[in-house]
């Protein structure tokens, strides 16, 4: 039986990526917060469903004895690295947090990797918000990095760590560059969540108003349960390398509401006002990925639409708020 290890196994992304690997035999193991074990109703309701199927390890990316001793005791064939602050708006507010995490959160675990588990395979989730002010559209693994944000800067690090390793220790190292994806697990402090739970939230009447930063940003949005799969397609492969996966669709924030809000049956543009305190201190206008890559060699491509997951999302929402 194979042993994987995913930190931020409590996130979206993670929590798919766990019963993904259990219906596929895996033994799952987690690296969480000791603060997520102590609320685990607040912390670990992604995973509840499947809490008695998983073994999880309290430890902090943050330091490099805690997840040394974690690689050590595990010894995972594949490691799925995940854990990050992911939210853009907060890496503004708070960039050495920031960095602490996500940079050094990956040279921990691949050191740990290298001198405990050499031979396990490592996936690093990269992001989008890697090409920022891209030069060229839409995105490929060939295309230049210029990111826009303390996350992306801290991303794109992480992306380089990773190929380092690679290339000079030998490690099977791959890199996901996935674009925005979404599902009815996402956190509510990003946008789409927030747009689809305040869309529920009016329809039901508990709301009057959705504030909204930027209108006209484009992104291309797919669903997360799809990308968990590519991630785990990385890894089954011949040699190491990285992909980008998205859908190869953009859509602006302005586009999604207007979905969200017809879902229900509803006119955004009575709802939906603009709060230029929301707008980031240097956007990202235009992301769309190109996915010629993967869908060659690991045969992936998206299957949801733009709509239909707009559609999951909204009407999650209003039954998790009626």
């Amino acid at each position: 039986m194979k042993k994987a290890l995913i930190t931020g196994i409590t996130g979206q992304d993670g929590s798919y990526l766990a019963e993904l690997l259990l219906n596929k035999g895996y033994e799952v193991h987690g690296i969480v917060r000791h603060v997520a074990l102590e609320e685990p109703e607040h912390r670990l309701w992604r995973i509840n469903s499947i809490a008695n199927r998983v073994i999880l390890h309290p430890g902090s990316m943050e330091s490099y004895g805690s997840i040394f001793n974690i690689v050590e005791k595990v010894k995972p064939d594949e490691c799925y690295h995940l854990a990050a602050q992911s939210f853009v708006a907060v890496s503004f507010e708070d960039v050495f947090s920031t960095f602490n995490t996500n940079i050094n959160g990956t040279l921990h675990m691949l050191a740990a990797l290298k001198e405990r588990a050499p031979r396990c395979k490592f996936y690093f989730a990269g992001s989008s918000e890697m090409f920022g002010k891209a030069e060229t559209i839409p995105q490929n693994e060939k295309t230049l990095f210029h990111p826009r944000s303390p996350y992306g800067i801290s991303k794109a690090a992480g992306f380089e760590i990773t190929r380092n390793y690679r290339e000079a220790d030998g490690i099977f190292a791959c890199s996901g560059i996935l674009f925005n994806h979404e599902s009815e697990r996402r956190g509510i402090q990003f946008v789409t969540r927030k747009i689809t739970d305040g869309v529920a939230r009016i329809k039901l009447g508990k709301q009057s108003k959705l504030l909204l930063g930027n209108l006209d940003a484009k992104r291309d949005w797919g669903y997360a349960p799809e990308y968990v799969e590519a991630m785990w397609l990385m890894l089954q492969q011949g040699k190491p390398d990285d992909y980008v996966i998205a859908t190869g669709e953009t859509h602006s924030v302005k586009e999604f509401a207007q979905t969200a809000f017809n879902a229900a049956g509803l006119d955004w543009r009575q709802y939906v006002e603009v709060d230029e305190r929301l707008k980031r201190p240097a956007e990202v206008d235009l992301l769309i990925g190109d996915i010629s890559k993967a869908r060659e060699k690991l045969s992936w491509q998206p299957r949801i639409s733009f709509c239909e997951l707009v559609k999951k999302m909204v009407e999650h929402d209003l039954e998790r708020l009626s």
